[in-house]
This record gives C-alpha cells, structure tokens and sequence, in this order.
C-alpha cells in the first residue's frame, strides 16, 4: 500500500463495509477516490460488540479479500471505526490556576486543565472505560468563555469543558485483536458516528447546531454537534431488527417478508397498509422518545436549528422524516451523503462511516476532525497522550 492510499473498515452488526481509498489531486485539491469496496454478512457479532472472534476474522477476510481485488492492492493497514453500546460520551469540567508569573496562557497550562477535567470524571463511570477522543468544547479566562484557543492570553485562572468519547475497554481490545487475527495492523480506532459526520453532515450545519442518527440493524447512535464539533455521543441498544420483529409479530409473517416490507420492496402482495404503518410508527416513537430524552438531558431539545439528520439502514422508512419532526420539533431530513464523484462505487449512507475513515486517513493532521486527534491504539498512557488531542 502506498502512502497515499487509506483504507477504512467498518464492523458492523449487519454488515462489514471496507473501502479503499486514494487521494486525487485535481486543481490544488486533494481528495479521497475509491478504488475498491468490499463487504460481507457480520457474524459473531451482537449490538455492536465481538462475541466470536473467529466468526468476525472470518467475515472480515471475506470483506477485505473483495476490496483487495477491485483496489489491486493488498490491505495491511487500516482506520477502524467503533460503535455499538460500548460507545459513550461523559462531559467533565476543570480549573487551574495560571502558572506562568505573567499570567501567559502557555500549552501546558491547556494541557493541565484537560489533565483536570479527566480527573474529574467520577470512577464509577470512567471504569472499564478507553478514552477515545477528547474534545474541548469551551475554555474560560478569569470566567468568561473564549472564543477559539486560549494560547498566549493573560488571566488568574483557565477552565474547560470537555467531552471525553469513550468506549468499553474490553470492546476496544477485542476489536484491536480481531484485526490482528486476519494480519491487518489497526492504525487507528475512531467512534463511528464521528467518522460518519465526515461525510453526511456539511460544516454550516455541524456550526449551527444538528443531531446525526444513524439508525442501524441493532443499535441507533447519536452524535450532536455545535459550533463545528461533537458535544455528545449516545448509543441505544435498539434498531431496524426490532422494527422487522414486531411487523413479523403483528402481521404474522416470516422475518424475510416482514425485512422486505419495511424496506418498501414487496410490490404487488396486499398487506394492512394501515397496521403496518401503526406498528412501524410505534416502534419509531420509541427510538425518537429515547432522543429526544438524551437532547433533553443535554439541554438542546428543539435547540439545533439544522435538526435531526437521518442516516443508517432504516432511514429510508417512507414516514420516518415527519415522524421525527413531530416528536423531536426539529427539521428533519435523510442524509443526504457527499461521496464526492465516487457515486458508482458506493451504494448509500451505510457505507458513510467507512469511506469517512479514508478521508481520515488521507487528511494532513487529521484536519477533517477539526483538529481533534485520535486514539492511538491498544496500550499508551491516557494522560500521556493528552497533548495531541487539544485544537
């Protein structure tokens, strides 16, 4: 693999996506072209989690080996992306007192007061847990909030609100080992919502204020974002198969017609239109009052002027966008995803987080992060670290 070419790898419940990527360079621009995709059906998986290494290196070869043969290149290292109901955000405030005797703002003042807020997570919450991504969504001078990087400013005291992404540990390392397994080196592990925003969300949105919902087989993820970066992750443990369950349930079918059904493909076969669209509705309730709770807890419920923005598996429901708007109170669309001219080789939004990550790994300083770094993978000290995170 040379070195302008990435490729990202997508472990999902449903599905194992990956993409192979290279960078294109066309009127003083560089952008991601892909060059193969490759995917198979997930097993030994269950919410997002591994619970048979073997079953998943097994998909994951059968994945890899179709992206190696449309790339004509051999995969040896990747961007890996991590969901499931491991995945979480905890947001942790600190203060420091300014150490320099001008009162200078320096980088190691920032670094200290990062240091802080990650001492400050309370231990009930942070075991078990990896820190993934850190975030500093806000920094005050002397109590009043700055606007940008507090570097070289003047002041008594430095506070930060932080959002730590983390995962469950266990998770993390099994996912890492997994990779191994099938001879693929882990160059980075990133939390799939934010590499999904790459390329389902524009800037002026992440800038005003939105909610991304990638609805997937198992489980429904949600990543808010303000002033152009991520103020919180969720995941719940629910999605389309719960939706395919209580169709099949209701209209006494099997899983495979009640699959069809949901998705909009069995034309010509006379079902109850209005029950079916009762217990699709029902089911989609459920999912938007769980969102709409975490927004409220957040204190941005029917505060996001770019609204929720629908993507993932069963985000193509036909009703699911007026559903949303009427029990969010927000604007509501389906993603529209940017895959640049690589049209003809992606299908739809499932396959966002995957060739987000090739945009990552082809960006200068992880730029398309918003300067906001990664986890490095397994071992390596926390706090160590810390530095490379800050904007």
């Amino acid at each position: 693999m040379s070195k302008n070419t990435s490729v990202g790898i997508d472990i999902g419940s449903y599905q194992i996506k990956v993409v192979v990527s290279e960078a294109v360079r066309e009127k003083e621009k560089t952008s991601p072209k892909i060059i193969g995709v490759g995917y198979a059906e997930s097993r030994g998986l269950r919410h997002g989690y591994i619970l048979n290494q073997e079953e998943v290196a097994g998909s994951l070869r059968s994945a890899v080996s179709q992206a190696e043969k449309a790339a004509g290149v051999k995969i040896k290292k990747a961007f890996v992306a991590i969901g499931g109901v491991g995945l979480s955000g905890v947001t942790s405030s600190g203060t420091i007192i300014i150490s320099r005797a001008d009162y200078e703002i320096t980088d190691l003042d920032v670094k200290k007061v990062i240091d802080a807020s990650l001492s400050e997570i309370p231990k009930a919450v942070a075991v078990n847990r990896k820190v993934m991504h850190t975030v500093p969504i806000q920094f005050k001078v002397d109590g009043k909030p700055v606007y940008g990087k507090p570097l070289g400013m003047k002041g008594t005291k430095l506070e930060v609100k932080t959002l730590f992404i983390t995962c469950l540990e266990n998770h993390f390392n099994d996912l890492v080992e997994t990779l191994g397994e099938t001879g693929i080196e882990v160059e980075d592990v990133v939390a799939a919502p934010i590499a999904a925003s790459l390329v389902t969300l524009s800037k002026p949105q992440k800038i005003a204020g939105c909610v991304l919902a990638n609805i997937g087989s198992e489980t429904v993820s949600i990543a808010v974002f303000e002033n152009n970066m991520p103020i919180s992750i969720e995941v719940f443990p629910f999605g389309g198969n719960d939706i395919t369950n209580d169709i099949a349930l209701g209209l006494k079918i099997p899983l495979e017609e009640a699959e069809d059904l949901k998705r909009g493909a069995i034309v010509g076969v006379s079902y109850p239109k209005k029950k079916l669209d009762e217990i699709i509705a029902a089911r989609l309730s459920d999912i938007f009052e769980l969102i709409e709770a975490h927004l409220k807890k957040i204190g941005r419920n029917g505060l996001l002027p770019a609204g929720i923005v629908l993507t993932g598996g069963s985000s193509g429901i036909e009703t699911i966008e007026d559903l949303a708007k009427a029990a969010l109170r927000l604007p509501s669309r389906i993603a529209s995803v940017n895959f640049g001219e690589n049209k003809t080789q992606v299908k739809d939004a499932s396959w966002s987080v995957a060739f987000g990550l090739c945009i990552l790994g082809l960006s200068e300083e992880d730029q398309g992060l918003n300067g906001i770094k990664m986890a490095k993978k397994a071992g390596g000290d926390v706090v160590g670290w810390l530095k490379q995170f800050l904007p």
